[in-house]
C-alpha cells in the first residue's frame, strides 16, 4: 500500500514542498502483519519510513519539509530497544506506542543529519492530545478514560488546534519559524522535561535507522 501510495505521487508530482508523517495508531492485542512486523510500529514508524524515501528526490527537487507527528507517549511511555523493535519480549499496547512516537523523533533526526546539505529540513513535534476518535481499538483504561468519556472535553484540545500545530511547521520558515532536526511540543520548542533522553543519543539514532531500512527493504 504504502509503495503504491509513493508511485501515485510520483505521477503526480515532479517536486515535493512539504511531507506530513502525520498517521498513528494505537492497538490492543499485538499483532503481527502480513509483512512480518508489529502493527503499532509499523504504522507509526515504519510506513512513513519508507514513504519519505520512496519521495527522496521529490523532495530534494523542491527543498522539502518533512514533518513527523510525535506524541507525549514518547516521554511519557517511549524507550527505543533496536533489538526488540517488534516488541516480541516487551508488549503492552501504551509501550508499542510510546516507543513508536518515540522512533519518530529519532527519524526525523536522522533524516536531518543525513540530507540537511540535500534541501530537506526535517522536524518532529507533539501536537497536543487532540479529541478524536484515536484508539478506538485499544481497551487501555487510560484510553478510555481520555478519549471515549465526557473528561475529552477538559483533557483534550480541538480537532482544529491540533491541526493548527501542525500547520505551523507545513507553512511556517525553516530556520525562521522553527528549527530543522529539532523536537517541538505544539508549536514551542520542548523543554528538558518535555524530551525523552533517547532523543540525544545520536549513537541510537543512527543504529535505529540501520536497522528499521532493511525491515522495509530499503539499504542502511
Amino acid at each position: 500500500m504504502v509503495r503504491r501510495l509513493g508511485s501515485e505521487i510520483r505521477g503526480a508530482f515532479d517536486r515535493i514542498d512539504a511531507l506530513a508523517n502525520n498517521a498513528g495508531a494505537i492497538f490492543g492485542e499485538r499483532t503481527v502483519t502480513v509483512d512480518g512486523n508489529e502493527k503499532t510500529f509499523q504504522v507509526n514508524l515504519l510506513a512513513p519510513f519508507l514513504l519519505t524515501h520512496l519521495l527522496l528526490d521529490r523532495l530534494q527537487a523542491g527543498d522539502g519539509v518533512v514533518v513527523n507527528t510525535s506524541s507525549v507517549s514518547a516521554r511519557l511511555v517511549g524507550r527505543v530497544d533496536v533489538d526488540d523493535l517488534n516488541h516480541e519480549r516487551t508488549y503492552t499496547p501504551m509501550r508499542a506506542y510510546g516507543d513508536a512516537k518515540l522512533a519518530n523523533i529519532l527519524f526525523a533526526q536522522g533524516l536531518h543529519a543525513r540530507y540537511r546539505d540535500a534541501g530537506i529540513n526535517a522536524v518532529s513535534f507533539d501536537p497536543g492530545n487532540v479529541r478524536t476518535a484515536f484508539g478506538a481499538e485499544n481497551n487501555n483504561i487510560m484510553t478510555r478514560l481520555m478519549y471515549r468519556t465526557p473528561l475529552s472535553r477538559l483533557a483534550l484540545i480541538s480537532p482544529e488546534k491540533g491541526g493548527s500545530n501542525l500547520a505551523h511547521f507545513l507553512a511556517g520558515a525553516p530556520g525562521i519559524d522553527w528549527q530543522p532536526g529539532r523536537f517541538y511540543s505544539q508549536q514551542k520548542l520542548a523543554t528538558p522535561r518535555q524530551t525523552n533522553p533517547q532523543v540525544h543519543d545520536d549513537a541510537l539514532i543512527d543504529r535505529l535507522w540501520r536497522r528499521t531500512a532493511p525491515l522495509v527493504g530499503l539499504q542502511s
